[in-house]
């Protein structure tokens, strides 16, 4: 979760004396990870982008469901000749209509294939919306990891600054030399230094997580939260199952109807259109009024659609490929971050209860016997190497496992799990 910090309220000047005064600070707004993913689902230029070409395709259906146009004509014959046909002594005048009449059902299958076009893009912004929440989710883990890695950071700074107290005391009794409470103010200064650098990362990560909504100058922070808590998921079967509901794997069926439709548009071109025209004619010899009228067809027109047919009907065969191929690698990848989760999961796990403790009393049994000279600065030194290095190894593996989880929810497209809530142990044991 994340803070907002709000801005500082002016200062007022005291009536009584005329001084300033600051006004209290206004409490920082809570950003939810719930709440992140519902201000990019609600401005994301992504979906809007989406939702802005179903105009577009509605457009295309109203065009579809229009029948030829009629056609009107005038025709003009024996005009501005020589002889008796001089000027307009003969002229015949002919006004017609013209049309096309449709066969093979050329208008229900246009509809069909504007109206599968239309109903595909609903499960193509699903799918844009769960890359998009995925997104979402990994940046916001990106500011608790920074913000874990300083705590990190500041538990070594206070294990250094009790060997620097060390240090410097041994150096008051003579029992050690000044060198080593240098090399012990310079640890500490390296501690200090992984402060600042997880502070920096912690600040570009709130600025990456709010770019996605168009914030360029974020004034919030996260709630305590605790990546290393970990839940269980089901096994791979289980998820596996779940992939055939997937919006990614669903596509296939709209764009298989879509396909489909093309298919028996083309066929229809197999069926000729009959152009008609009917009209009244003026006879200006006699200055008599008659009808005519014509239709005719075209041939071969089964030869010439079948180019189109064939390959209509490839795409419409691949399609079942395609969605076979990518069936073997959703699963796949599946396999891959469940595998990688669980291998994670448990690296966490075991440092949290067999490691972490042991390493801790270690380290306390060293500061006690450093104090009593009993062993070197070095000693107690590597000691606090080895449980800063093993904090931060157990983070990693808890970064990777929640970056895991997210691909598992995007893959199966099940609901996002809330960043986990501050474990009573806090981030480490």
């Amino acid at each position: 979760m994340w803070l907002r910090l709000a801005a500082l309220a002016a200062l007022a000047i005291a009536p009584c004396v005329h001084a300033q005064a600051p006004s209290p600070i206004v409490p920082p707004d809570v950003l939810t990870l719930d709440d992140a993913v519902a201000r990019v689902a609600r401005t994301h230029p992504d979906l809007r982008l989406i939702d802005a070409r179903r105009g577009g395709l509605q457009a295309d259906f109203d065009a579809a469901s229009l029948r030829p146009a009629l056609r009107a004509g005038l025709d003009i014959e024996n005009a501005l000749g020589s002889g008796d046909a001089r000027a307009f002594r003969q002229t015949e005048t002919t006004l017609t209509l013209a049309g096309v009449l449709e066969r093979g059902g050329k208008l229900d299958a246009r509809r069909t294939l504007a109206q599968a076009r239309i109903d595909a893009l609903a499960l193509q912004r699903e799918t844009q919306r769960l890359d998009l929440l995925a997104d979402v989710a990994r940046r916001y883990l990106a500011v608790a990891a920074a913000r874990a890695r300083k705590t990190i950071a500041e538990q070594d700074i206070a294990q250094r600054r009790r060997t620097v107290a060390g240090a410097r005391q041994r150096l008051q009794a003579g029992a050690s030399p000044e060198s080593v409470v240098l090399t012990a103010e310079a640890a500490l200064a390296r501690a200090e230094l992984s402060r600042a650098r997880a502070e920096q990362q912690e600040v570009a990560a709130r600025q990456h997580l709010a770019a996605l909504w168009g914030e360029r100058a974020p004034r919030f922070d996260i709630a305590p939260a605790d990546p290393l808590a970990l839940p269980d998921i089901a096994d791979a079967a289980e998820l596996a199952a779940l992939l055939d509901g997937t919006p990614e794997l669903a596509q296939f069926a709209d764009e298989r109807r879509v396909r489909e439709a093309r298919v028996r548009l083309a066929r229809t071109a197999a069926t000729p259109d009959v152009d008609w025209q009917v009209g009244v004619r003026r006879l200006q010899e006699g200055g008599d009024m008659a009808l005519v009228g014509g239709v005719s067809l075209p041939l071969g027109a089964a030869r010439r659609a079948g180019p189109e047919i064939r390959s209509a009907e490839a795409d419409l065969a691949a399609l079942e490929i395609e969605r076979e191929s990518r069936d073997i690698a959703l699963y796949s990848t599946l396999a891959d971050a469940h595998g990688r989760y669980q291998v994670a999961q448990l690296d966490v796990q075991r440092t949290r209860t067999d490691v972490l403790p042991r390493l801790l009393r270690a380290e306390q049994a060293a500061e006690r016997a450093y104090r009593a000279g009993a062993i070197s600065y070095l000693e107690w030194a590597q000691l606090q190497s080895e449980t800063t290095a093993t904090r931060r190894q157990q983070l990693d593996a808890a970064l990777d496992a929640q970056a895991a989880l997210i691909e598992i929810q995007r893959l199966t497209g099940q609901a996002f799990v809330a960043a986990p809530a501050a474990s009573p142990e806090g981030t480490t044991p």
